[in-house]
């Protein structure tokens, strides 16, 4: 008796890294992409590919399996001008300094190769923080047993992190933190500011870094953290004070860097809390009596945020003093360092380059129009409810030696 031959199964095309390939997205459209790493998934019992959509944001970037793949053809063009593997990455603040009085060296590449190389793959997929499931949009270097899981538990008022449920929920019943480890500067409302030290609260403040490069593509500090301040944003309610977002800054900047980083939770963003934070940063500033500026550089959401929030403030100063004003006075109203007032104005063409200095050239009608298109809601600091002033500096008696 002739046996009755099975089907043959299709095998399974295998592709390899660095291919591109036209894949399905979310919602069914195909996009270009680029594969950057692969693995086999035990539950699939099928190879999954982490691929790279080139014309987007690398925070999009996802594991996807074969099935998603298409034929269709890519157009070389897209592939050539896209940023396959984005703009050099931040290094760190010590690097960027010696930069400035060393010569080149070729280590320099080496580092944003082997910066490039580990952090390509988001480690965790999701986290679970309060009442919040947010999915995650870069690779954070947790210790290698949490980075195996795909999935974060994250206590939201410790920030301690776990890998289960079920030690979420016991540690939840014994942590008695209900706001952030630090003096509270700031209530209005239902918001609250708490300033932390990185040196008198280092697990706390080495957490928030963690879960801030779930978000942020350019982050590189994440353990030495004794040199910032942290100045946590919270919302208020009958349960504590929950965490919205926070910037960072350093306790003595040589470049006059008043905010170091800044990152608003996903379920938080589009609302106005990020203008609030960079607000807040120079409400600061102003009461140190200097100027201030980023540091650089930002991500793609901050300079969002920055540059919306410095032609909000020059719009109104330019209309209440109807432009009289020189950018060193700007600078000096404002706290803002002027390379980022000439910046924001040159945007706005209300600037321009007269006999070897920058002029402001804007008449009260042109600043009105500008100010009726970018007339919107902003959240605003009562300056009243700032209960903060500028730690006493030590002074160095033999500077005033004969």
């Amino acid at each position: 008796m002739k046996r009755k031959r099975e089907p043959s199964v299709p095998k399974e095309t295998e592709y390899k890294l660095g291919t591109q390939v036209q894949c399905k997205w979310r919602n069914g459209q195909e996009h270009p992409c680029e594969i950057v790493e692969m693995r086999f998934n035990d539950e699939l019992h099928m190879n999954e590919y982490y691929v790279h959509f080139v014309e987007f944001n690398k925070r999009l970037d996802e594991w996807v399996t074969s099935d998603r793949f298409t034929d269709s053809p890519i157009e070389s063009e897209i592939i050539e001008r896209a940023p396959i593997n984005e703009k050099v990455r931040g290094r760190t603040r010590q690097q960027r300094r010696k930069e400035v009085t060393s010569e080149p060296d070729n280590g320099k590449d080496d580092h944003n190769r082997e910066h490039e190389e580990i952090t390509k793959v988001k480690n965790i997929n999701t986290i679970e923080f309060g009442k919040y499931m947010i999915d995650t949009w870069y690779y954070s270097p947790y210790p290698e047993e949490y980075s195996k899981s795909t999935k974060l538990y994250i206590c939201e008022f410790c920030l301690k992190y776990m890998k289960k449920k079920k030690t979420l929920v016991r540690h939840a019943e014994g942590c008695s933190l209900r706001h952030p480890p630090g003096n509270e500067i700031y209530r209005k409302d239902n918001l609250s500011m708490f300033e932390v030290d990185g040196k008198n609260n280092k697990i706390y403040c080495q957490n928030i870094c963690l879960l801030a490069k779930l978000f942020l593509d350019h982050k590189t500090l994440y353990y030495d953290v004794e040199p910032f301040l942290f100045y946590i944003l919270t919302e208020v309610d009958s349960k504590g004070c929950h965490m919205v977002g926070y910037f960072s800054k350093e306790k003595n900047s040589p470049d006059d860097f008043n905010l170091a980083c800044i990152l608003i939770l996903p379920p938080f963003q589009r609302k106005g809390f990020g203008k609030f934070l960079i607000a807040f940063s120079y409400e600061l500033s102003k009461r140190e009596s200097k100027v201030g500026t980023p540091e650089k550089p930002l991500s793609d959401l901050g300079l969002l945020s920055f540059r919306s929030y410095w032609t909000e403030v020059l719009l109104n100063v330019l209309k209440e003093h109807k432009g009289n004003l020189s950018i060193k006075d700007i600078s000096q109203m404002t706290s803002i360092k002027t390379e980022d007032i000439i910046s924001t104005l040159q945007s706005l063409h209300l600037i321009k380059y007269w006999k070897g200095q920058h002029i402001i050239s804007v008449t009260p009608k042109v600043v009105e129009e500008h100010v009726k298109n970018f007339q919107r809601k902003t959240r605003t600091i009562d300056s009243d409810a700032v209960q903060w002033s500028p730690p006493v500096q030590l002074v160095d008696k033999n500077k005033y030696r004969a």
